[in-house]
């Protein structure tokens, strides 16, 4: 049986969705299609609804992040408020400017401006980039490595008190909520596309808005990060984003010291062993 790509896509989210929550496969076996059609209801319901507050949470925060410290804004940016974002300020317009093109050229900031420069979803901006510096020789470097990103992702799946604080194993949030232990790729892509709608003018989060475009910025970080091509510079991300925010379930956190209790342990356990086998092969 040949599974489309959509449908593959999909049958890998339902996947996920089951190992997550404990009981949610047996429960839909169980139950009629009625049911099943109401459990679909209640998971999209719960999905719409933390993309909700995912969104009206950054709005706010992200003026925060974007302004430097111990200066203002100018002119300001309220808080709770996307009029005057976008391409029409100067903070936000640098930061939303498709890597490749030079924010300070005067014809490309106007046509940006104007609208007479469309912006696809798959343009991705230079705020992507860490210390949002693009090389066109190398697209990888720095990509979806910036600050704004880390503290984004820390407002959405750690909590939106720890953004600029070091990662606490006691510290609670979705993340630990959902038994997260490392980043993942389509958890990159989400926070991307919240921290770009959040820069953004557009007053409404919409998957088919085709100014925002949205659901191709996001599908198309995604199709990178899935790319079985690129597999060794996405592990090498996944590595460096999981020391960013997981700190403590890294693989190089969890090997024991070399003079800690524990290696010392096991060294002199391997130790008495092995002289029990020498005294063994003696006799």
């Amino acid at each position: 049986m040949i599974i489309s790509e959509g449908k593959g896509k999909k049958y890998f989210v339902f996947r996920e969705l089951l190992r997550i929550v404990p009981g949610l496969e047996a429960r839909l076996m169980e139950s009629s299609e009625e049911d099943i059609i109401a459990i679909a209801e209640l998971i999209q319901k719960g999905a719409s609804s933390a993309r909700a507050d995912d969104t009206k949470g950054m709005k706010a925060a992200i003026i925060d992040w974007i302004t430097p410290k111990g200066q203002t804004l100018s002119p300001h940016i309220p808080r709770n408020v996307k009029c005057g974002r976008g391409f029409q300020h100067e903070r936000t317009g640098v930061l939303l400017c498709p890597a490749g093109y030079e924010w300070q050229n005067a014809e490309i900031k106007e046509k940006l401006r104007n609208g007479q420069l469309q912006v696809a979803g798959d343009q991705w901006p230079v705020f992507l980039y860490a210390n949002y510096m693009y090389d066109p020789d190398d697209p990888w470097n720095g990509l979806l490595r910036s600050g704004l990103l880390v503290c984004s992702y820390k407002h959405v799946f750690t909590s939106p008190s720890s953004v600029g604080e070091e990662p606490k194993a006691t510290r609670s949030g979705n993340a630990r909520i959902h038994g997260m232990r490392s980043v993942t790729g389509a958890s990159i892509a989400y926070v991307a596309t919240q921290a770009r709608f959040a820069l953004m003018s557009a007053q409404v989060f919409s998957r088919t808005d085709l100014v925002t475009d949205s659901e191709r910025f996001y599908n198309s970080i995604l199709e990178l990060l899935n790319d079985s091509d690129e597999k060794e510079e996405v592990n090498q991300l996944l590595l460096w984003w999981d020391r960013q925010i997981f700190p403590l379930y890294t693989e190089s956190e969890q090997l024991p010291s070399k003079n800690s209790a524990p290696s010392r342990i096991r060294a002199r356990r391997a130790e008495h062993h092995a002289a029990r086998v020498t005294v063994v092969a003696n006799e």
